[in-house]
């Protein structure tokens, strides 16, 4: 354990918004997109701090009372970019009966990691630009292996809520069984700070909020 090591920008216990109950979140460093409403831009290098597998797993164990109705939710940043340590540290976290999700952008198709964890919650990146094809062949595999599929995806207000692009997502889910939940995400401006402290400009600066009624709208559209 000592010798497998990944780089993590932190560690959030008692996330309720990350999949099913109360989760610790890993937040990996390292990630393959840069998009505009991104909430840890802090995660985009892979500076963050070194981890050993063992200690990264006696830390998660003392919050095991607290998500024993929950789990272990592998966030980033991209997990899939680290996949070998994602892999053991699934593999040490059931053996102490802790389930795990992980949350990608799809981008990285590893079969064996799929293969390994409780779930998945993929967020599908179609605000600026058309799904990556990518993203099918991550689907497929989730197919293959009947993995549990959370699909979300961040609404923002005038560039990705047109019904073109809604009926875009309602063609993956109704493709894909293993989707099982769609959840839409309202967008958010609560990172602004964090560009700030980074000294990098926010991309989406310039367009409002996501609101309850734009969800509704969405869900009401695509009948979710």
């Amino acid at each position: 354990m000592e010798k497998c090591k990944a780089r993590i920008d932190s560690v959030y216990n008692g996330s309720a918004v990350d999949g099913k109950g109360l989760r610790c979140v890993i937040f990996f460093t390292g990630c393959n997109m840069r998009c505009g409403f991104c909430h840890n831009p802090e995660t985009w290098t892979e500076k963050g701090i070194e981890i050993s597998l063992s200690d990264l797993v006696a830390r998660i164990k003392r919050y095991k009372s607290y998500i024993k109705n929950g789990g272990v939710t592998l966030s980033g940043g991209e997990p899939f970019l680290q996949a070998h340590f994602c892999k053991e540290l699934i593999k040490a976290l059931h053996q102490e009966n802790i389930s795990v999700i992980i949350e990608t952008n799809g981008l990285i198709c590893d079969e064996e990691l799929i293969e390994l964890c409780d779930g998945i919650r993929l967020d599908i990146k179609n605000q600026e630009r058309e799904v990556d094809k990518k993203v099918f062949d991550f689907l497929d595999a989730c197919q293959a292996k009947d993995k549990f599929v959370t699909m979300t995806n961040v609404l923002v207000p005038t560039l990705n809520d047109t019904l073109e692009k809604l009926n875009a997502l309602k063609s993956i889910k109704e493709k894909y069984s293993c989707i099982k939940e769609f959840k839409f995400l309202a967008f958010r401006k609560l990172c602004e700070s964090k560009y700030a402290r980074l000294n990098k400009p926010f991309p989406y600066e310039k367009y409002e909020e996501g609101t309850r009624a734009d969800l509704d709208r969405a869900y009401d559209l695509l009948k979710f």
